[in-house]
């Protein structure tokens, strides 16, 4: 193995440094994952580290699978007991070991966003709460913010004072923790918080895990948060060495408690560091690299870093502003057929449209589907969050764990006859008699009072379910066939049939496939409960056979890792990109981040940058259409513009701290007074209701109202009384 002909000489550097503490600053394309899989090979084959003593943190188990084939095929075959994995995953692996000092069993039950809602429609039910008071995402980010602040029921109250929608809230949240408590479940930030607390309060349990790994790769660090940060530290202890990579100008994951800080500040919490950083871009064009560069160069909380690249200039970023939307996807369809037709070997699969928010694809797959033109959307469900799914993967939860989440999703499904009504009837025995659902049903069903039909098919449902459990303990059935019997003696399978739903039936044989794949990797015992475990920690989407060819459309933040030749950015309207809600909310941060984002976004474009805006009214926005200022931002130089030319200048700022940065310009106008008459080039005629400094309420007639304005804008004149 040759590091020095495969890689550049700051490639070769954090590959090989092996004796320190190592920050690679990765900018995009500059291939880190390059690095980190032959970093992992040095060790073992130059060095001589047992790689046993190996961690590698990944951001998805996409990546995580990449790194793990990529390494195998340098050692021959074998990552020869290297552990590369998310870091849910690890604090699974971490759990099952220790997680009996918290009280819980070793097999216990993962909770996804899915489930989550579940607790929460019994918990607003229960309340009397509507969901369109506190959508469950709302809550459930409340929630998660308690968790990770360490905020009890007790204090989450306290700080509700007498609001009563927040003491509602703190209420939902305290039955929320209840429930989990009751069935010994743990959600996504449990896995984080249960591995940290067992790491704080058992010394020997910690160093268990220091003595396991010597060398810990953290990948994608700029978007750690900081119980994840925590875990790594302690992980790192004093005598391993820890090399993080990443890169601070795309750290896009605030909302999900990310910390570029971090990174930037790697060296100052840990001693003996080596940075590297790693600048030569092997994806974009130069004249894409410097617009982006130009662009992140206005970020003033960043390491300083440029790309480049030694592939040709290449074309200029086109700029095109549209007079409405339907321009704008017009001229997206346009570029595309007209590349298609004028560059051989361009089809759909080299085409990337990017929003900042999903509502922006509207006007984009009109224009698409008047041109009959195949697409496709990603970011929707997960496969594993499909109803389907989620039924069939319910009743083997219910084998191995018995627990009420799975037995109400499917006690019905398909149908036994149990109403409303036979349903409290059976739940309020089982709270009772504090029991679960399933073994209230198994030991007193006779007590419930329910029907002979119910009992029946309840009677019938157990007895499978039993046979199941009984052959898996036994040997009898593996894991495919349990679920084989499951599928059609329930009925489910029979249920998929009668109603026609071919796209449902394959995706519950793809469960079946992801079962074999799981007993070909792992012949341990416990086989169900290690299956059930791994599906919630799984990113799979949809298995996309279709070979058709398609063009792909996603929000830019769906877009993190992935590169295409030609990328068009939609969309690029002050207040929509960079999103009004992110600076007014969290000031210069959130402008920046907005940039950030934006910087990901461009540089996904190998060949060719499109960036793409309308004009017009928004009432998303509920103000005009204005050039986005990242569109100034990335310079003149290499960018071509194009369309509609725009009414004002979106160079012209002032910093308003209160508000946000708005746009000036001189009108003319030094006496205004309230109850003068004005025209604006986008509201029409108004009447001047209240002045404010240097802004005035005016009032419109329908659709638009009262507005704050600035006065002495260039879009407002004074009309005469």
């Amino acid at each position: 193995m040759d590091l020095l002909k495969e890689l550049n000489p700051q490639q070769y550097l954090a590959a090989t440094k092996v004796d320190a503490n190592v920050r690679i600053i990765a900018g995009a394309g500059s291939g880190k994952t390059r690095v980190l899989t032959y970093r992992i090979a040095y060790l073992i084959n130059e060095i001589g580290v047992d790689p046993r003593k190996i961690l590698a943190i990944t951001f998805t188990n996409k990546a995580a699978n990449e790194m793990k084939s990529r390494v195998e095929r340098m050692l021959d075959g074998s990552t020869l007991g290297s552990t590369i994995c998310t870091i849910h995953s690890l604090c699974v692996r971490i759990l099952r070991e220790h997680i009996h000092l918290l009280g819980y069993p070793r097999y216990f039950v993962i909770i996804d966003t899915e489930d989550q809602k579940s607790i929460l429609k019994d918990i607003y039910s229960q309340l009397e709460i509507d969901v369109k008071t506190f959508s469950y995402s709302s809550m459930l980010s409340l929630i998660s913010r308690y968790k990770r602040g360490g905020v009890e029921p007790e204090k989450a109250m306290k700080l509700a004072g007498d609001f009563r929608g927040e003491k509602l809230k703190a209420k939902v949240y305290e039955l929320y923790l209840a429930y989990q408590q009751k069935e010994l479940c743990l959600d996504f930030d449990d896995l984080l918080l249960k591995t940290l607390e067992i790491f704080k309060q058992f010394p020997l349990a910690l160093e268990t895990w220091q003595h396991r790994f010597q060398y810990i790769h953290v990948d994608e660090f700029q978007d750690v948060s900081e119980v994840e940060y925590a875990i790594v530290k302690y992980l790192g202890g004093n005598h391993n060495f820890v090399c993080v990579v990443g890169d601070p100008d795309q750290t896009i994951y605030s909302f999900r408690g990310a910390n570029v800080n971090y990174i930037i500040d790697f060296d100052k919490d840990y001693e003996n560091v080596v940075t590297v950083y790693l600048n030569q871009n092997y994806r974009s064009t130069q004249n894409i690299l410097n617009g982006a560069n130009t662009l992140i160069r206005h970020n003033r909380n960043r390491l300083e870093k440029d790309l480049f690249t030694k592939l040709d200039a290449g074309d200029h970023i086109v700029h095109y502003s549209g007079g409405s939307q339907e321009e704008e996807a017009q001229f997206v369809v346009d570029e595309i057929n007209r590349i298609i037709d004028s560059v051989e070997g361009v089809n759909y699969h080299d085409f990337l449209i990017l929003y900042r928010a999903n509502y922006l694809s509207r006007p984009i797959e009109q224009a698409l589907l008047r041109n009959k033109m195949d697409y496709r959307i990603f970011g929707g469900l997960r496969f594993t969050d499909r109803k389907e799914v989620k039924d069939v993967l319910s009743y083997m939860r219910l084998v191995a764990f018995h627990d009420d989440l799975a037995m109400n999703r499917i006690i019905n499904v398909p149908g036994r006859g149990i109403g409303k009504k036979t349903m409290e009837k059976i739940t309020s025995f089982a709270l009772a008699n504090e029991m679960s659902i399933y073994d209230s049903l198994k030991d007193h069903m006779g007590e419930m009072g329910l029907s002979a039909k119910v009992k029946k098919n309840l009677t019938s449902l157990l007895t499978l379910l039993e046979k199941v459990k009984e052959g898996i303990d036994y040997g009898q059935i593996d894991l495919v066939e349990a679920y084989d019997l499951i599928l059609h003696d329930s009925g489910y399978m029979d249920m998929l049939k009668l109603e026609n739903e071919d796209a449902r039936i394959e995706n519950v044989l793809e469960v079946k496939n992801m079962a074999a794949d799981f007993m070909r990797r792992y012949d341990g015992e416990n086989v169900l409960e290690e299956f059930l475990q791994e599906i919630p920690l799984s990113n799979l989407q949809d298995n996309d056979t279709d070979e058709s060819e398609y063009i792909s459309l996603m929000t830019i933040h769906m877009s993190k890792g992935l590169e295409f030749n030609y990328v068009f950015v939609v969309g690029l309207s002050d207040d929509v990109f960079p999103s009004f809600r992110s600076v007014a909310e969290s000031g210069d941060d959130g402008l920046e981040e907005e940039r950030r984002l934006a910087y990901v976004a461009f540089t996904r474009a190998k060949k060719k940058l499109y960036l793409c805006d309308s004009q017009g009214f928004s009432f998303v926005t509920n103000s005009p259409k204005l050039t986005s200022r990242f569109i100034d931002e990335i310079g003149m130089d290499g960018v071509d513009h194009h369309g509609k030319r725009q009414q004002y200048k979106t160079s012209d700022y002032i910093n308003v701290k209160e508000t946000m940065s708005e746009r000036i310009g001189d009108n003319g106008i030094t006496d205004m007074q309230v109850g003068d008459l004005l025209e604006h080039q986008m509201f029409g005629k108004g009447v001047v209701v209240k002045i404010d400094g240097n802004m005035i309420d005016v009032a419109f007639a329908v659709p638009f109202g009262i507005k704050t304005l600035i006065k002495n804008h260039k879009a407002i004149k004074k009309l005469d009384s």
